[in-house]
């Protein structure tokens, strides 16, 4: 299948293109569609372009359109005029192919954006009338997502962009509610009309993403500075899949300058080695990664409830575990040449023991709770 798609280098035609190219070259094999060619049509491109590719697509997706001009007339000549001049593309070749279209919520307001908005929406229903082709009308609602251009048209680029980088944020009504669909969302929603397995609404007027969230303007930013400080107390969001708090995430890293990609943890370190949190969760524990000196033991101790998992990823050791009331030692050799788990059990006393005279012991370790000083749930007992 061969695709145009117009406006190519916006927000949502650089993630439909980029998503385009990965099934095309193989990379994404979870859709039921075949690409052969995507042919991106921008500003920066040619008339000559546009009428080759509306000679050659199985499929349009038109995304092109003025959001923010600096005359309002320009809404109507980029969004009602390109569409003219791409559908008289269409009918000179005689190409009949599918042709979705970008409208947005807003063409149900009386503004210029609007208007143009719902001209452009009745020309493709009259171009459908007259050729018989399908027509596929999306009214967007709030976008948000990787690549999302801040300072535009978009409060949550906005919002992510500024948050990263320590600028200020203005809201001016936080209880301001939004309808939101992030960008993955629609461009699987896209993909998938390629197919016809696009979703229409109710009234069967338009094409729409079944998936949106809607938030207040205060949530958003207080997710957001939640994210900001993630860092220094090892947290992670909610990543509840599907959920919102997980997609605003995703978008909020891609805003992060170079300066904050990187960071450090605390190492606890002695004689023995070293112990560094790496993440802490509210509901699904921590992680830490251990390292033992040649010959030492750690651990020696037990929990009630408390239950870790071990992996050793470099060097050579053993991990030793009693029932507490029992004289029997289970022991499991490990090392980094072969990756297990071994599970240190509630009521089980445990350590682990670096056999190596020369090499480090490097042990990945996840507990199912944060370390809670006033109440660690640790006792010591040698194995």
């Amino acid at each position: 299948m061969k695709i145009l798609v117009t406006g190519a280098k916006g927000f949502v035609g650089r993630n439909l293109c980029a998503q385009l190219n990965n099934i095309k070259a193989g990379k994404a094999r979870n859709y039921p569609v075949s690409v052969s060619r995507v042919m991106e049509f921008d500003i920066d491109s040619t008339p000559e372009e546009l009428d080759c590719y509306c000679g050659e697509a199985d499929f349009v997706f038109n995304l092109a359109g003025v959001n923010r001009p600096q005359d309002p007339k320009e809404f109507m000549e980029g969004n009602f005029g390109f569409a003219s001049v791409l559908l008289d593309s269409l009918r000179r070749h005689g190409n009949r192919c599918p042709v979705m279209i970008s409208s947005s919520t807003q063409a149900a307001l009386d503004n210029p954006y609007g208007q143009s908005k719902r001209a452009g929406e009745q020309l493709m229903r009259d171009y459908a009338a007259e050729t018989g082709a399908r027509v596929l009308i999306y009214r967007f609602p709030n976008l948000f997502g990787k690549w999302c251009r801040p300072n535009y048209n978009s409060a949550v680029a906005t919002f992510c962009n500024n948050i990263a980088a320590d600028l200020p944020v203005t809201v001016n009504n936080p209880a301001t509610e939004l309808t939101l669909l992030y960008i993955d969302d629609l461009v699987d929603e896209m993909i998938a009309a390629l197919t016809g397995g696009e979703h229409h609404s109710a009234d069967g007027l338009f094409c729409e993403v079944p998936v949106t969230h809607r938030a207040t303007l205060g949530q958003i930013v207080g997710l957001l500075e939640g994210f900001h400080s993630m860092h220094r107390n090892l947290g992670v969001p909610d990543l509840t899949p599907g959920g919102f708090e997980k997609k605003l995430y995703s978008t909020y890293l891609s805003y992060l300058p170079e300066s904050r990609m990187i960071y450090d943890l605390k190492m606890n370190c002695d004689d023995r080695g070293s112990f560094t949190e790496i993440l802490r969760t509210a509901s699904s524990g921590q992680i830490s990664v251990n390292v033992s000196r040649p010959g030492i033991t750690k651990g020696q101790h037990w929990h009630h409830t408390k239950n870790e998992k071990f992996v050793v990823v470099k060097g050579h050791g053993q991990i030793n575990l009693r029932k507490i009331g029992s004289d029997e030692v289970l022991t499991f050799e490990v090392s980094g040449d072969k990756i297990q788990v071994v599970e240190m059990i509630p009521g089980y006393t445990h350590n682990i023991i670096n056999l190596s005279d020369t090499e480090d012991l490097v042990t990945v370790m996840w507990a199912n709770e944060p370390f809670d000083p006033g109440r660690p749930d640790t006792f010591f007992d040698p194995v």
